[in-house]
């Protein structure tokens, strides 16, 4: 799928804000600074479309990009800061909270992993809270430029044991490097498959 379009549509402070439902989207979530909107902007092909920061908390609004004029990348604030007060983590559960109830138009979300780490407990909530929801979720290893490239696989078996603790079945995985555009096309594929189920 060739993202030909791709322009910054709005930011939110909260789900009343957000554009109407009447396009399809595609939610990008994860820990502080797992490579969220790095990996928007290697997905749109545009360096600059998300803006990117070190200083964790720094995107604590919902962000939508409207591709094609066909669907949406949103891109919601991150989860498990250590740094920030806790007003702004109860914000940021709320932002979560009402938006994945209430985007009718959701399709998947992607769940970002930094491939280096192990699964923390914040993220296993994360998955644990999609569920409960019925809010359909693959994984997306980021940052994998920052391993050597034969222990890769090795990682990835340590991680899917890890998850297997607490789940029977395991979503879709990718792997991915924003620098390198690792596993761009191949988000670009589920993407496109996604849409063309949606639309029969």
């Amino acid at each position: 799928m060739k993202m030909i379009n791709s322009v910054f549509e709005k930011s939110s402070k909260n789900v009343n804000q957000c554009p109407d439902n009447k396009l399809v989207e595609f939610a990008l979530v994860g820990r502080s600074n797992v490579g969220k909107s790095s990996l928007i902007n290697s997905l749109l092909n545009n360096k600059s479309i998300a803006k990117t920061s070190s200083k964790p908390g720094k995107t604590i609004l919902i962000n939508h990009f409207r591709i094609n004029d066909t669907f949406y990348i949103v891109d919601l604030p991150g989860y498990g800061y250590a740094t920030i007060s806790k007003k702004i983590k109860e914000d940021i559960k709320v932002i979560h909270k009402n938006y994945f109830k209430s985007r009718k138009k959701l399709l998947y979300t992607f769940l970002l992993l930094d491939i280096r780490h192990e699964i923390q407990k914040r993220d296993l909530e994360f998955m644990k809270f999609l569920s409960k929801n019925y809010c359909p979720f693959v994984i997306v290893f980021t940052k994998s430029d920052k391993l050597k490239a034969g222990k890769i696989n090795d990682q990835i078996k340590k991680l899917k044991k890890e998850l297997l603790e607490y789940w029977e079945y395991l979503p879709e995985m990718f792997v991915t490097s924003s620098k390198n555009k690792i596993g761009v096309d191949t988000i670009h594929e589920f993407i496109e498959s996604c849409l063309k189920k949606f639309s029969n």
